[in-house]
């Protein structure tokens, strides 16, 4: 096919106004541009110095279909719908079980998780085995997923999600749309549609090329502004970096850390699972969730109840908290972990609910090594930790912080 117009440093791409409807362009991401002519004309990112014109290609593609309601069962439902671009890509809705969950594309169906943030997703390592036997990376709370496209097509045949049927029915409403046609054959060769499978691979590549992309991953927070130079830290904020990034005053960096004094690039998370005895969450009315366990099918029981250690970049904007969203507010969480170190019975109450936490969804195996590892922490360094915390926020999420 022939390859798509160039104006300028943009690459354009033609799709008709019937070939996107009202939903896509409210559930539209980035940098992407909507204007009305003839038809209706994109305006994708144009690469990055370094980057190949491809992958930028692909990455814009794939920043459409993460956006395009029409690949839901009900046509109703997008990736963006339960991962906002606009809100740190998680789900920023609040109508099931006070918004831990999300709602399906059927309008009833609903998971048991609450929807992680898609933000960084892509600097999980696939799914290993490190030198000393521990279960590290891939994607999903539970590491189910190998790589970042091994997930990109999970939600897609999820029937609690967007509930689409089969790959064949996913690559029939591909068809539906002169623009994904046109894409696909320049992108990933002229015949790729006839093949259902090889069809939904490229669609996984599109949008897992497009969550790799800057957009999604800028690293342009306060921290990481601070580390150019540009922004100096409010004495409360470097009380909490310090504080976290420390081996004697708190257990941080035990999970949230891989780079070495918590460089540039650093995603504050080690990618390792692990049980921090998170209570269950009585809204949900659901079964004990076994995360890695169940995830990956393993018969060993001391990987009972461990989830994959979150990324913190974003997590300001990005509650409610842990697996199962059981905590609302992020000092809340910071408590939770103080908890287990503390010696006074009014630091194990929870503010939520005014009553001390409740007892874990899977006690057998905690972490409590890690867990135990630090002292209690007094309301100044809890208040200090909370504040760096908010400075992991990207630059285009700083206005929905709260004061």
């Amino acid at each position: 096919m022939a390859a798509a117009p160039q104006h300028g440093d943009k690459v354009w791409v033609r799709m008709d106004a019937e070939a996107m409807s009202g939903r896509s362009r409210q559930h539209r991401a980035g940098r992407l541009v909507v204007t009305a002519a003839a038809g209706l004309l994109i305006a994708l990112a144009s690469p990055r110095p370094g980057v190949a014109a491809s992958d930028a290609e692909r990455s814009a593609l794939g920043a459409m279909l993460f956006s395009d309601p029409d690949l839901s069962a009900g046509r109703n439902q997008s990736c963006a719908t339960c991962h906002d671009p606009a809100h740190g890509f998680a789900d920023p809705r609040k109508d099931a079980a006070s918004g831990a969950i999300s709602l399906g594309s059927d309008g009833h169906a609903r998971g048991v998780r609450n929807a992680p943030t898609v933000s960084y997703a892509a600097s999980a390592p696939r799914f290993h085995r490190d030198e000393q036997g521990r279960y590290v990376g891939g994607q999903f709370l539970d590491g189910r997923a190998d790589t970042l496209e091994a997930q990109a097509g999970g939600p897609l045949l999820n029937p609690v999600e967007m509930a689409m049927p089969s790959k064949a029915s996913v690559v029939a409403r591909l068809k539906e749309k002169p623009a994904y046609v046109e894409a696909f054959g320049r992108l990933f060769g002229p015949d790729v549609l006839a093949s259902d499978a090889r069809a939904f691979a490229a669609l996984t590549e599109a949008l897992a090329a497009y969550e790799r992309s800057a957009e999604v991953s800028p690293f342009d927070s306060r921290y990481d502004r601070s580390l150019r130079g540009e922004y100096k830290m409010t004495d409360q904020e470097e009380l909490g970096r310090v504080l976290f990034f420390s081996t004697q005053f708190t257990n941080c960096h035990l999970c949230h850390q891989i780079e070495p004094q918590g460089g540039g690039r650093e995603t504050f998370s080690n990618y390792q699972f692990h049980n921090i005895g998170v209570p269950a969450n009585p809204d949900l009315r659901a079964p004990t969730d076994h995360g890695l366990r169940a995830g990956r099918h393993l018969k060993d029981r001391r990987q009972d109840g461990r989830f994959k250690v979150p990324t913190l970049r974003n997590v300001a904007v990005t509650g409610p908290y842990m697996h199962n969203g059981v905590f609302k507010d992020l000092r809340t969480v910071i408590l939770f972990y103080n908890s287990y170190v503390t010696k006074s019975d009014a630091r194990r109450i929870d503010p939520e609910t005014g009553r001390p936490f409740a007892p874990p969804e899977v006690g057998s195996t905690i972490s409590r090594k890690e867990l135990l590892d630090a002292p209690a922490l007094d309301d100044k360094r809890i208040d200090a930790l909370v504040a760096f915390l908010k400075t992991l926020t990207d630059a285009r999420y700083e206005p929905l912080l709260a004061p």
